[in-house]
């Protein structure tokens, strides 16, 4: 798959501890590394979704211009 940017990379299985690890082409796609901070998000009806913390950053930034006040 990786049609129109939509992918299917796997299935997950979590461990004792409650980790995950996120497939290596998922990793690839979304350019996700060694350290990289990722926000996980919840909604109780539609599921979980995560994202590289930088991206929110940067949406953040774009909502008040990247202002520093």
């Amino acid at each position: 798959m990786g049609n129109n940017g939509k992918h299917l990379f796997g299935i997950c299985k979590v461990g004792e501890k409650g980790q995950i690890v996120i497939p290596m082409k998922a990793r690839e796609v979304f350019g996700i590394k060694t350290g990289d901070l990722l926000v996980v998000l919840g909604d109780e009806k539609k599921g979980i979704a995560i994202v590289k913390a930088d991206l929110i950053s940067d949406a953040l930034d774009g909502i008040d211009g990247g202002e520093q006040k």
